[in-house]
Protein backbone atom coordinates (compact mmCIF):
# COMPACT_ATOMS: atom_id res chain seq x y z
CA UNK A 1 0.00 0.00 0.00
CA UNK A 2 1.03 3.77 0.21
CA UNK A 3 -0.11 5.27 3.16
CA UNK A 4 2.18 8.00 3.47
CA UNK A 5 4.31 10.11 0.95
CA UNK A 6 6.29 13.69 0.22
CA UNK A 7 5.00 16.34 -2.29
CA UNK A 8 6.96 19.34 -1.59
CA UNK A 9 7.24 21.58 -4.81
CA UNK A 10 5.90 24.34 -5.68
CA UNK A 11 2.93 24.89 -7.59
CA UNK A 12 4.76 26.72 -10.02
CA UNK A 13 7.20 24.21 -10.37
CA UNK A 14 4.60 21.34 -9.86
CA UNK A 15 2.80 23.46 -13.58
CA UNK A 16 5.90 23.40 -15.13
CA UNK A 17 6.89 19.80 -14.67
CA UNK A 18 3.45 18.89 -15.88
CA UNK A 19 2.67 21.46 -18.34
CA UNK A 20 -0.16 22.25 -16.15
CA UNK A 21 -2.43 25.43 -15.80
CA UNK A 22 -2.41 26.00 -11.79
CA UNK A 23 -6.05 26.33 -10.60
CA UNK A 24 -5.22 25.01 -6.61
CA UNK A 25 -5.11 27.83 -3.90
CA UNK A 26 -2.46 27.94 -1.41
CA UNK A 27 -1.67 24.59 -1.60
CA UNK A 28 1.83 24.27 1.06
CA UNK A 29 4.50 21.56 0.88
CA UNK A 30 4.52 18.73 2.94
CA UNK A 31 7.05 15.73 3.99
CA UNK A 32 4.71 13.51 5.69
CA UNK A 33 1.06 13.50 3.86
CA UNK A 34 -1.40 11.71 5.55
CA UNK A 35 -4.87 10.30 4.61
CA UNK A 36 -7.81 13.35 4.28
CA UNK A 37 -4.65 15.57 3.39
CA UNK A 38 -5.59 17.95 0.88
CA UNK A 39 -2.61 17.21 -1.95
CA UNK A 40 -1.71 18.50 -5.38
CA UNK A 41 -3.02 16.23 -8.49
CA UNK A 42 -2.84 17.10 -12.42
CA UNK A 43 -5.81 16.34 -14.38
CA UNK A 44 -7.80 17.44 -17.67
CA UNK A 45 -10.36 19.72 -17.00
CA UNK A 46 -13.73 18.56 -18.57
CA UNK A 47 -14.74 22.74 -18.57
CA UNK A 48 -11.03 23.99 -19.85
CA UNK A 49 -10.54 20.50 -21.99
CA UNK A 50 -6.49 20.96 -20.68
CA UNK A 51 -4.27 19.82 -17.69
CA UNK A 52 -4.64 21.60 -14.51
CA UNK A 53 -3.11 21.25 -11.60
CA UNK A 54 -5.87 20.60 -9.04
CA UNK A 55 -6.33 19.95 -5.64
CA UNK A 56 -7.57 17.03 -3.67
CA UNK A 57 -8.73 15.18 -0.47
CA UNK A 58 -6.72 11.80 -0.25
CA UNK A 59 -8.94 9.24 -0.41
CA UNK A 60 -11.30 8.41 -2.73
CA UNK A 61 -15.38 8.90 -1.69
CA UNK A 62 -17.59 7.78 -4.68
CA UNK A 63 -20.54 9.55 -5.49
CA UNK A 64 -22.97 7.39 -3.62
CA UNK A 65 -20.74 7.37 -0.26
CA UNK A 66 -22.99 8.95 2.47
CA UNK A 67 -20.06 11.43 3.87
CA UNK A 68 -16.64 12.17 3.23
CA UNK A 69 -15.45 9.72 6.36
CA UNK A 70 -15.73 6.81 3.70
CA UNK A 71 -12.44 8.22 1.71
CA UNK A 72 -10.13 7.28 4.84
CA UNK A 73 -10.35 3.84 3.77
CA UNK A 74 -10.02 4.09 -0.07
CA UNK A 75 -6.73 5.97 -0.25
CA UNK A 76 -5.56 3.20 -1.90
CA UNK A 77 -6.77 1.33 -5.38
CA UNK A 78 -5.36 -1.83 -6.60
CA UNK A 79 -4.54 -1.87 -10.10
CA UNK A 80 -5.30 -5.73 -10.05
CA UNK A 81 -8.50 -4.94 -9.60
CA UNK A 82 -9.65 -1.37 -10.06
CA UNK A 83 -11.37 -1.51 -13.64
CA UNK A 84 -13.89 -3.73 -11.75
CA UNK A 85 -14.06 -2.37 -8.58
CA UNK A 86 -17.72 -0.53 -8.35
CA UNK A 87 -16.09 2.03 -5.64
CA UNK A 88 -12.94 2.58 -8.39
CA UNK A 89 -14.32 1.63 -12.18
CA UNK A 90 -16.16 4.60 -12.44
CA UNK A 91 -13.19 6.65 -12.09
CA UNK A 92 -11.09 4.47 -13.98
CA UNK A 93 -12.82 4.74 -16.71
CA UNK A 94 -13.46 8.62 -17.14
CA UNK A 95 -11.42 10.42 -14.45
CA UNK A 96 -7.94 9.72 -13.84
CA UNK A 97 -5.25 11.41 -12.83
CA UNK A 98 -1.60 12.12 -11.92
CA UNK A 99 -0.30 12.98 -8.22
CA UNK A 100 3.01 14.01 -8.30
CA UNK A 101 5.32 13.24 -5.24
CA UNK A 102 9.31 13.37 -4.49
CA UNK A 103 8.82 9.89 -2.74
CA UNK A 104 7.30 7.51 -0.27
CA UNK A 105 7.54 5.73 3.15
CA UNK A 106 6.96 1.89 3.78
CA UNK A 107 8.26 0.39 7.42
CA UNK A 108 10.15 -2.27 7.53
CA UNK A 109 9.96 -4.51 11.04
CA UNK A 110 13.63 -5.51 12.64
CA UNK A 111 13.60 -6.79 15.54
CA UNK A 112 10.98 -4.99 17.84
CA UNK A 113 10.51 -2.51 16.05
CA UNK A 114 9.33 -1.03 12.61
CA UNK A 115 12.43 0.62 10.75
CA UNK A 116 10.96 3.46 8.23
CA UNK A 117 12.25 3.92 4.62
CA UNK A 118 11.76 6.20 2.44
CA UNK A 119 11.91 5.73 -1.30
CA UNK A 120 12.49 8.80 -3.73
CA UNK A 121 14.38 8.53 -7.13
CA UNK A 122 18.29 8.79 -6.59
CA UNK A 123 18.33 12.25 -9.31
CA UNK A 124 15.42 14.03 -7.07
CA UNK A 125 13.53 13.87 -9.98
CA UNK A 126 9.56 14.03 -9.37
CA UNK A 127 7.37 11.01 -9.27
CA UNK A 128 4.04 10.84 -11.15
CA UNK A 129 1.87 8.16 -9.03
CA UNK A 130 -1.52 7.02 -11.22
CA UNK A 131 -4.51 8.37 -9.35
CA UNK A 132 -8.28 8.38 -9.67
CA UNK A 133 -10.27 11.26 -8.61
CA UNK A 134 -13.90 12.01 -7.97
CA UNK A 135 -16.04 14.82 -6.77
CA UNK A 136 -18.45 13.87 -4.16
CA UNK A 137 -21.42 16.04 -2.86
CA UNK A 138 -23.69 19.62 -3.54
CA UNK A 139 -19.82 20.96 -3.05
CA UNK A 140 -18.60 18.33 -5.51
CA UNK A 141 -15.58 17.93 -3.01
CA UNK A 142 -12.84 16.76 -5.03
CA UNK A 143 -11.27 13.46 -3.50
CA UNK A 144 -8.54 11.00 -5.31
CA UNK A 145 -6.84 7.77 -4.64
CA UNK A 146 -3.29 6.37 -5.36
CA UNK A 147 -3.14 3.01 -7.52
CA UNK A 148 -1.08 0.18 -5.89
CA UNK A 149 0.76 -2.52 -7.47
CA UNK A 150 2.62 -5.59 -6.38
CA UNK A 151 6.26 -4.69 -5.52
CA UNK A 152 9.44 -5.95 -7.62
CA UNK A 153 13.38 -6.03 -7.29
CA UNK A 154 14.89 -4.50 -4.28
CA UNK A 155 11.06 -2.52 -3.12
CA UNK A 156 10.23 -6.03 -2.35
CA UNK A 157 12.18 -6.29 0.21
CA UNK A 158 10.54 -3.46 2.20
CA UNK A 159 6.98 -3.85 1.24
CA UNK A 160 4.94 -6.02 -1.14
CA UNK A 161 2.81 -3.14 -2.70
CA UNK A 162 4.65 -0.19 -4.13
CA UNK A 163 2.71 2.80 -5.93
CA UNK A 164 2.06 2.25 -9.47
CA UNK A 165 4.52 5.31 -10.77
CA UNK A 166 3.71 6.23 -14.52
CA UNK A 167 6.74 7.42 -16.74
CA UNK A 168 6.85 11.07 -18.40
CA UNK A 169 6.11 9.30 -21.82
CA UNK A 170 2.62 8.03 -20.36
CA UNK A 171 1.51 10.72 -18.91
CA UNK A 172 -0.55 11.93 -21.53
CA UNK A 173 -2.21 7.91 -22.08
CA UNK A 174 -2.89 7.70 -18.52
CA UNK A 175 -5.01 10.85 -18.45
CA UNK A 176 -7.05 10.78 -21.72
CA UNK A 177 -6.51 7.59 -23.33
CA UNK A 178 -10.39 5.90 -23.55
CA UNK A 179 -9.09 2.31 -22.09
CA UNK A 180 -5.62 2.77 -19.97
CA UNK A 181 -6.25 -1.03 -18.85
CA UNK A 182 -2.86 -1.90 -20.28
CA UNK A 183 -0.57 0.79 -17.79
CA UNK A 184 -1.41 -1.14 -15.08
CA UNK A 185 0.93 -2.96 -15.19
CA UNK A 186 3.54 -2.14 -13.31
CA UNK A 187 7.42 -1.31 -14.24
CA UNK A 188 9.55 -1.07 -11.05
CA UNK A 189 11.09 2.42 -11.64
CA UNK A 190 14.88 2.69 -12.15
CA UNK A 191 17.37 5.00 -9.99
CA UNK A 192 14.79 4.36 -6.69
CA UNK A 193 16.78 4.82 -3.19
CA UNK A 194 15.59 2.98 -0.09
CA UNK A 195 16.18 5.34 2.32
CA UNK A 196 16.48 4.25 5.89
CA UNK A 197 14.76 7.53 8.10
CA UNK A 198 13.92 8.06 11.64
CA UNK A 199 10.74 7.61 13.64
CA UNK A 200 9.21 10.50 13.66
CA UNK A 201 7.48 10.46 10.60
CA UNK A 202 5.57 7.84 12.18
CA UNK A 203 3.47 10.68 13.91
CA UNK A 204 1.34 12.40 11.55
CA UNK A 205 1.99 15.49 13.57
CA UNK A 206 5.56 15.46 12.48
CA UNK A 207 5.94 17.36 9.05
CA UNK A 208 9.47 18.70 7.94
CA UNK A 209 12.43 18.14 5.70
CA UNK A 210 14.38 16.27 8.58
CA UNK A 211 11.76 13.81 8.41
CA UNK A 212 13.85 12.64 4.85
CA UNK A 213 17.22 12.67 6.16
CA UNK A 214 19.07 9.62 6.10
CA UNK A 215 19.11 7.99 9.65
CA UNK A 216 22.31 5.61 10.54
CA UNK A 217 21.07 2.41 11.27
CA UNK A 218 22.37 -1.38 11.53
CA UNK A 219 19.56 -2.81 10.01
CA UNK A 220 20.01 -3.49 5.82
CA UNK A 221 18.16 -5.17 3.37
CA UNK A 222 21.34 -6.67 0.86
Amino acid sequence: MCGRYATTRSEADLSDLFDAVNVTEGLTPSWNVAPTDPVPLVRVSQRRQERVLDAARWGLVPPWADDLRAGSRMINARSETVATSPAFAPSFAKRRCLIPADGWFEWLRDGKRKQPYYMTPEDGGVLAFAGLWSAWGPESVLTCTILTAAADGELRRVHDRMPLVLSREHWDEWLTAPDATALLTPVVPSGIELRPVGAAVGNVRNNGPELIIPEQTEATLF
